[in-house]
Formats: C-alpha cells, structure tokens, sequence
C-alpha cells in the first residue's frame, strides 16, 4: 500500500494529553484533531517523543502519527498555516491604514528570473535522524562585489553540497562563478561568511567557518578568482566555529578578525557527507563548563599573517556565542566588541585604547536577551547615536509557548517569554536570571554610556527569529529591520519579519503589507525526506500503521538574511539564505511606485583599512542628519562588503557628507555629491 505524500510525523509541540477537545479544536491544526473525535479519543495515533531536559525541552513534541484513514490530504498543516497567514494579512492590512510611514510597494520573489540555481542542503541530524542541536542554526548568506564590476555578488553557504558564488550580471540576474572562483568548500559543513579586504588591495577576501572541517581563508587575486591562503595565514582553527568578522582593533590599518565559537556539541561519530553526529543532549552544553571554546581575537600582522591575540589581550569569551559585531561604544576612537550568547549573558568587551579588552556588559548592559542570535548597532531615530538590537531565539523554545503559538496568536508571539520560560525550566538550568531578558532587546542610546530597553515599547518582539538586516527599505531617511525565523522540520511554519521605521517613534509591521509574507506560491513546506514503510524503515516509529514510501514533510524556514541594491534600480531588495531550501530574492517595486532619492557612499580607506570598517559617516539633507556605522554586519552569520545606503526621504540633494575615520581623521564632502548616485569618499593622506 502506498501512502502518496502523506505526513506521518511532525512536531508540532501540541502536547494532547493536558489539552481538552475543545482547546484542541481551537488552538490546533485541523487535521490533529478533527471533527467527529469523541471526548477524550482522538482520531489520530500520538507517539510522544520526550527530549532530554533542559533546554532540550523546549523541543518536547507529539509526533504524530496519521492512521491509514481515507480522505486524509497530505497539506492539512499546510491548509491551516495558509489560512491563519490570511487572517493575519487581513489583520496587518487594516492596521496599516494608520501607519504613518510609506509603504506603498511591493517585494516580489525574483528567484527564477535571477538564475540562481543554489538549495541549501542539511545533515542528517537535522532530517531523516533529527537530533535537537546547533546544526538546525543554518547558514550565512554574504554580498560583495567580488570582480570590482560595480555590482553586487552573492555568497551562499551550505552544511552538505557546495557553497556557492553567483556573480551579477545586471538587471537582477546571476550566474555561477563557483568553480571560476575556487571558493566551494564541498560537504565541509559550513557555517557563516565574511567579505573583508585582509591585504589592503582594493578587492574582497573571504573568509567561511565550519564545523570541525577547519576555517577557511580566500584571498581575492582579482576579477573574482581566490585561493585558499588559509595554512599561510594561520587561520585553520577546527572546532565548532559560527559567525565571524572583521575588525581593526588596534587602528593600524590593516583588518584583524574575531571567530566566533559555540562549544561542543557533536560527537566523534560520522554521519553520511563527512559530518558529526550531534551530542544527545547537545543543547545542555552550556552545563558543562570543559564544553565551552573560547571565541578567537586574531590580529593581522601584515604580510598575509594572523596571530591569535586572545590570552595577550584579555579577551577571554567562553559563552556558547553565535554571532557578534563591533562599534565604538565610549567614543575613544577604538572599536569594542559585543558577542551574543545562544545560551546565557552576551557580552559587551570594551577596547582599552587598541592594547586589549575588558567585559564591561554590566556597566552598559545589565540585562541582556537569555537565547541570543542576532545583533546589530544603528542609530534608528538618527540622533546620532549608535543604537542595539538583539534578537532572541532560545527563550521563544519553551513548549508552553510553543503550544499556545500555534495557531499564529499575535498576542503570543508578540509577547516576551519570561513566565514560560520559568514553567519550563528551573532557576538552575539558567544558571542565574536577574541580569537577563527573555526576548528581544532593544537598547536605546541616551548618551554618556546609557541605554534604555525600549522592545516593547517600538514594536520590535519577534517569534523564533534569527539574525537581522537593517536598511532604509522605503528610503524616507530611517532604517527598517528585516528578521529571518521559523524552525523548520520538525515544528510548525513562522513568520519573516518587516518592521518599517516611523520616523524612529516605533516600528509597524510590513511582512504582509509589502509581500513578503506570505511567500511566492503560498508555499510553506516541503517534503523534508521519505521512508520506505514496507522495507528498510519497516521498524521507524513514524511508519507505524504505513507502508510503503512514505514522505515526511517539513516546514520552510529563513536563517540568514542581507539586504542591498542587487538590481542597480535605487531601491533596496532583500537575499535569505534558507534552511534546506532555495533561496528567496525579494527585489523591491519602490523606484517604479514612486521617486525615490537616496546617496550610495562608498569609502576607501588610506590610513585606515580600505573598507572603512569602524567607520562613521554623517549625511545632511533636508534640514536634519542621518549617522551611519562601517561594519558590514549585514545579517546573521554573515559580514558584507556593501556601500552604505542612505535613503534621503523627500530631499532632493544632499548637502554634506561627513567620514569619521577609524585612524581619528575626519572628513567634509560638500561639492559634486551625485543624486541618486555612488559617492566614492577616499581617506585623505593627511
């Protein structure tokens, strides 16, 4: 008997034994428990999958079980995400008649006609063997103009199969230059990606992380072809390596380069492809202190040669950390570091004068997000102030709010997840919660080294999300935040985020409003892998009552995220790369709904490093300034080479730019700055 496409098993965290029928009914998937089941039976067969404790708990799930019933359609889950998505687009659309900001335009996935042909591919122990661990985190996707043609290239990374590099050919197509560019790195479980000019040339390197298969460093030789520097350079660290990026913390001009490691969470076991089998209890790490790897400070020595600084300069960062970023917090002239722990306290280090590092988080920060992911400094009410948000994905994995999320309760998703994450686990798991968040933070600027966490309060509280992206998406003059979400198999859809900036008073969401929820062709999952019921997976809990070929389906999910121009038309458009899928390319209408004005600046450092990263730059227009901040963080996992984007609102010129330099020179542009166009601001010699 063949079962054609029908969902055996799926996670959807809907414990059935505490709820009654009619809570089930409402707050539940149809096709869990549907019509015409009597009080106390379900219809269905629930085989109870039990995790470990701690935050493996927060993947406590039924996995259920469809009985071979006639009439039962394969897409019910799919049927009832695609309904509560058009109740939610109802919802936002009649909200958006009181926004007060510009969102008249659409984004359209453009993914056929850009000819990129990359599916992110997984590992094992996040399909057919699902274990709960880190390699459910995904991957990077990085943007740089790699063959100096003007356009915007595009990095994707993968756990199994090849990364890929598609180069731009104009009007929003690509074509892959993976093979011409040597930068592939098959079936080495890669993780996150760093464009960065490491040797001063004038074109970007690359940099890729990896789990256990060693980092890797590219060097650009020109017109976009690389070779693996990575012995010379004494970058080969093997362990559980995650984001990374560049960074001169000490001023002298050339780009130094921070690693950033989780801990510990896979075993000496090979999986299919050459990958790790993840540890049972993979995310209990964080218990166990000989677990932990210290993140990595490497200073550029010049001459193509790196040396690992940490113990010298203080910094000792033994978090399970994800991701970071970098900024200059006291305003010395010597960029600090913030580092986001997945699992605990982030951690802000302040740069003692470019001679090393002191953790001051307390001092800035006394309570930071629990489960951080993603970060990213900006100024978002251009007061001239460097801004913080963190996004928080850990704390939103409790299966009380997990449960009650399932029917895409706003109220619940918008909501921060500190009373269910008290249910879930004990104060011990936590290992001390008064300095912590347990959701999304904020953190606004009111100078002299203050913050105030604002979250709530902007609008900006997110369900299971990632990284971030931050760009002026409608080009009135303040940047909006893209955040990437969902989890994929085995739990239910989620939702992208889009919040537009209202002149830096709140953000307002836009997914549905401009088109990027719900995604191109309704789609929401995809058969995640199959099993052969009348053979070799005879004995698969998730046959019980099938035979034959079985398909398991798992929902679509987003990881990381870059936002730039790819298109060359003056508007912004958005890239994801997703979790075992291919990518979406969201190219933005706004330049043919209306005229927009912005100024693309471009800086090419002299003294300071050539990407002008750690550099502040100030744009006047229209009576009032715009600050923004060289770092290239453009997403989750993942450090850009772009230009700065400034959307100039209804101002028709611009009438100065202004470039704080990483090495202390500052600098006024106030003649031939283009309309709509590139300036290019070069470091003066003095």
């Amino acid at each position: 008997m063949m079962n054609r496409g029908m969902v055996v098993g799926r996670a959807l965290l809907c414990a059935p034994s505490g709820l009654a029928n009619a809570r089930r009914a409402r707050d539940c998937p149809p096709y869990l428990y549907g019509p015409g089941a009597g009080a106390g039976h379900s219809r269905f067969q629930f085989l109870d999958v039990w995790l470990q404790p701690g935050l493996l708990a927060a993947f406590l799930m039924a996995w259920v079980g469809l009985s071979a019933m006639p009439g039962i359609a394969a897409s019910s889950e799919h049927d009832f995400a695609v309904k509560r998505l058009e109740a939610r687009a109802r919802q936002q659309e009649a909200a958006s008649a009181s926004y007060r900001t510009f969102h008249d335009f659409k984004f359209v996935d453009g993914l056929q006609q850009s000819g990129i042909l990359f599916d992110h591919r997984i590992v094992d122990d996040a399909r057919r063997t699902y274990r709960a661990a880190h390699y459910d985190h995904g991957n990077g996707v990085a943007l740089a103009d790699v063959d100096g043609d003007g356009l915007i290239d595009i990095y994707f990374t993968t756990q199994l199969g090849t990364n890929q590099l598609w180069r731009n050919s104009g009007g929003g197509r690509f074509e892959d230059w993976t093979a011409r560019a040597g930068v592939g790195l098959p079936d080495q479980i890669s993780v996150g990606a760093a464009f960065g000019d490491f040797d001063n040339d004038g074109d970007p390197d690359l940099f890729v992380t990896t789990v256990r298969h060693g980092n890797h460093l590219f060097e650009n030789l020109g017109g976009g072809r690389y070779r693996d520097v990575t012995r010379e350079a004494g970058l080969g660290y093997v362990g559980h390596s995650s984001g990374a990026f560049w960074v001169d913390v000490d001023n002298d001009g050339l780009l130094d380069l921070v690693v950033v490691n989780i801990g510990s969470y896979t075993t000496d076991e090979m999986g299919p492809g050459g990958y790790h089998r993840a540890r049972e209890d993979a995310f209990q790490g964080h218990l166990h202190p000989a677990r932990s790897e210290t993140s990595i400070l490497y200073r550029n020595l010049g001459g193509g040669h790196f040396k690992d600084v940490s113990r010298e300069w203080g910094f000792k960062d033994v978090g399970w950390t994800g991701d970071g970023t970098f900024i200059d917090l006291n305003g010395d002239g010597f960029m600090d570091l913030y580092l986001v722990n997945m699992q605990g306290d982030d951690h802000f280090h302040e740069n003692r004068g470019g001679k090393g590092f002191t953790e001051r988080t307390a001092s800035y920060f006394p309570k930071t997000p629990w489960g951080a992911m993603g970060v990213k400094f900006f100024d978002f009410n251009r007061d001239g102030l460097p801004d913080l948000y963190v996004t928080d994905m850990h704390s939103d994995m409790t299966q009380p709010q997990t449960e009650k999320a399932l029917a895409f309760r706003v109220e619940v998703e918008k909501s921060k997840s500190e009373a269910w994450c008290r249910v879930q686990w004990p104060e011990s798991y936590y290992q001390g919660t008064a300095n912590n968040i347990f959701g999304n933070a904020f953190y606004q600027n009111l100078g002299g080294g203050r913050f105030s966490e604002v979250s709530d309060a902007l609008g900006v509280e997110t369900y299971w999300p990632w990284g971030v992206s931050v760009g002026d998406l409608n080009a009135d003059g303040f940047e909006d935040i893209f955040v990437t979400a969902g989890m994929g198999y085995p739990f239910r859809y989620a939702l992208n985020s889009l919040l537009l900036n209202e002149a830096g008073t709140r953000f307002v969401e836009g997914e549905f409003v401009l088109g990027v929820e719900p995604r191109s062709g309704g789609r929401t999952e995809k058969t995640w892998f199959s099993l052969d019921c009348g053979g070799a997976d005879r004995g698969n809990p998730l046959c019980a009552g099938f035979t034959g070929t079985t398909n398991i389906l798992g929902t679509l999910s987003s990881r990381s995220s870059a936002i730039a121009d790819l298109d060359d038309d003056g508007d912004l458009d958005i890239v994801t790369n997703e979790f075992f899928d291919r990518p979406q390319v969201l190219f933005s209408d706004l330049a043919s709904r209306k005229k927009v004005h912005f100024l693309k600046v471009k800086l090419v450092g002299r003294s300071s490093n050539r990407d002008g990263l750690g550099a502040k730059v100030v744009v006047r227009f229209g009576g009032g300034e715009s600050t923004q901040y060289c770092d290239g963080k453009s997403g989750y996992l993942a450090q850009s080479s772009l230009p700065l984007y400034f959307g100039l609102g209804e101002a028709g010129s611009v009438d100065e730019v202004r470039v704080v330099w990483p090495s202390g020179k500052s600098q006024s542009v106030t003649k031939d700055i283009p309309g709509n166009g590139v300036l290019r601001v070069e470091e003066p010699e003095r």
